[in-house]
Formats: structure tokens, C-alpha cells, sequence
């Protein structure tokens, strides 16, 4: 087989439909658009828009909230930091925290911090300062003689009058 003899399976690209090329193509004149008006113009787009009647979008009350001050955590299991170890991207005898997490590519963005999950086995003693733990985390941390450091978050300052 050479580049040049290379080609697609038969039916597998649809060549683009010409418009406006005559009315022996089947798609002349108006090109499929009807006649005139708003939708035979170009650019338009009325997505949404139900003839004057109060759209779906509008008639459907709203539900939930977006809490802005929610801690957004990158979850890590032990089982995932373990492997980084076997790997040799995180060193056992640092402590482990987001940043070296960050750098070792177990967690690809900082966000608020970072909160260690058990699924997983842990056979190297670390040494964990992170901004929240799961207790069985905790407890499998401990028991491969590890320790686990919750870091506490800045507490917002109290307005002074």
C-alpha cells in the first residue's frame, strides 16, 4: 500500500449539497430556504422562539441554587497517590500535599484544595498535609505508618465597625 493510493470506503463522506445552481439541481432559486421573510435570510437563527407564545424556557419555574462560596475539592484515592509512588513522580520522603500532587500529575488543576478518598491499597509510609481526609483514608494512611494534617481553611475576616 502507498499514501497516494489511500482512500476512503465508498458512501463513507457525502459530497456538499450546491445550492442555488440552477432548477435541474432541485435546489435552485430559493435554495430550500420557501420564499422570503426573516428565515430566508442569512445569519438568523430564532431558536426558542415559539410564535409570540411564552417560550418552554421561560414557562418551567426555576429550581436550585449555585452556593459561590462551595469548596470545590480534587478528589484523590490512595490507590491513585500509591501508584504516582511506584511511578516515581511523588517522593515518599516529601510531605504530600497539592502542590506536589499538582507537580507529580496525580491532580491536573489546584482548585481549593485537595481531599485524600480510601478506594485503593497504600503500602508507602507519607507523610499527608490536605485540605480534608475520608476517615477510612485516614485509618489506611495510619496503618501503612503515615500521617494525615488537615490544613484549615483562612477564616474570612470579621467586619469591623
Amino acid at each position: 500500500m502507498k499514501l497516494n493510493e489511500i482512500s476512503d470506503n465508498p458512501g463513507a463522506s457525502k459530497a456538499r449539497m450546491r445550492v442555488g445552481r440552477g432548477i435541474g439541481s432541485g435546489k435552485g432559486k430559493t435554495c430550500g430556504r420557501g420564499v422570503k421573510g426573516q428565515k430566508a435570510r442569512t445569519g438568523v437563527s430564532i431558536k426558542g422562539f415559539e410564535g409570540g407564545q411564552m417560550p418552554l424556557h421561560r414557562r418551567l419555574p426555576k429550581r436550585g441554587f449555585h452556593n459561590p462560596f462551595a469548596t470545590d475539592y480534587n478528589e484523590v484515592n490512595i490507590g491513585r497517590v500509591q501508584d504516582a509512588v511506584d511511578a516515581g513522580r511523588i517522593d515518599p520522603a516529601q510531605d504530600v500535599t497539592n502542590e506536589a500532587l499538582l507537580a507529580g500529575g496525580v491532580v491536573s488543576k489546584p482548585r481549593d484544595g485537595v481531599k485524600i478518598l480510601g478506594v485503593g491499597e497504600l503500602k508507602a509510609k507519607l507523610n499527608f498535609k490536605v485540605a480534608a481526609a475520608s476517615k477510612s483514608a485516614v485509618a489506611a494512611i495510619e496503618a501503612a505508618g503515615g500521617s494525615v494534617e488537615i490544613l484549615s481553611a483562612a477564616a474570612p475576616a470579621a467586619d469591623v465597625e
